[in-house]
């Protein structure tokens, strides 16, 4: 594995940062299982907004994807046959400051008296984290290969590599990922989002200055405009952040 470093993203080390009060939070969809039915309906019902967020591959309404020219499809190869759904903000991330992921609980035993912990019994014991782990904002089509490689690992900037997916300009080194130019402004505004709306979620300051560098320089795009409206819709919390971009717009 190569080293990593990170490649200067800001002209003046005093780059400004957002400020949001605390937004409202997803109260409305606490499965995931829901949440990823009402997105396929709701919003990835319209051809014109079915393309994965990080390599802009197309599908259609039965999630059969057709992989761009060029994409390398060696990792996890029967994944990159379907579409999943993609948390930008890693399950993980948010997920270790419930204590039922860190340490389990006594209503997490499996059917043979084993104790179990992590995102498992988080999603049976609270509601706060399945609401969370549901927020339709947060969640985007991936192509399944891509999202496996992603795994949990930070958004950040690498040097020195080569894309993993061949044409789709996606990198993994050292348990960080650097995503295409495309999706970077897309994954800039989850986070900030996020980190104004869930008090249990926080962005370190090297992570702020990187997604707030990163939603000036890739402006907020339709698909996200139309996406957040659909969702404001029968999520019922507004998104601050892309509420002020595409007003912006």
């Amino acid at each position: 594995m190569k080293k990593w470093s990170l490649i200067p993203y800001m002209l003046s080390p005093l780059l400004a940062l957002p400020s949001f009060a605390m937004a409202s939070p997803n109260t409305q969809i606490d499965s995931f299982s829901k949440a990823k039915r009402l997105l396929m309906e709701k919003v990835y019902n319209q051809p014109s907004m079915r393309n994965t967020v990080y390599c802009d591959a197309q599908f259609d309404a039965k999630k059969n994807i057709t992989l761009p020219a060029g994409f390398d499809d060696r990792l996890y190869t029967k994944r990159s046959k379907r579409v999943e759904f993609e948390h930008i903000v890693p399950a993980e991330n948010f997920g270790r400051a419930f204590v039922e992921w860190r340490e389990g609980d006594a209503q997490c035993v499996s059917s043979k008296g084993k104790s179990y912990k992590g995102r498992k019994c988080a999603d049976k014991v609270s509601h706060e984290y399945r609401l969370m782990q549901a927020d339709g904002y947060n969640l985007f089509a991936a192509i399944g290969s891509v999202n496996a490689y992603r795994s949990n690992y930070n958004f950040q900037m690498l040097s020195g590599t080569q894309s993993d997916f061949g044409s789709c300009d996606f990198h993994v080194d050292e348990r960080k990922a650097q995503p295409p130019e495309k999706a970077r402004g897309l994954i800039a505004r989850t986070y900030l989002y996020f980190d104004v709306t869930y008090p249990k979620f926080r962005l370190s300051k090297q992570q702020k200055q990187l997604f707030t560098a990163w939603d000036k320089q890739y402006p907020v795009s339709d698909f996200e405009c139309q996406k957040a409206k659909i969702v404001q819709s029968y999520q019922h919390n507004d998104n601050p952040i892309l509420a002020a971009r595409c007003a912006a717009k």
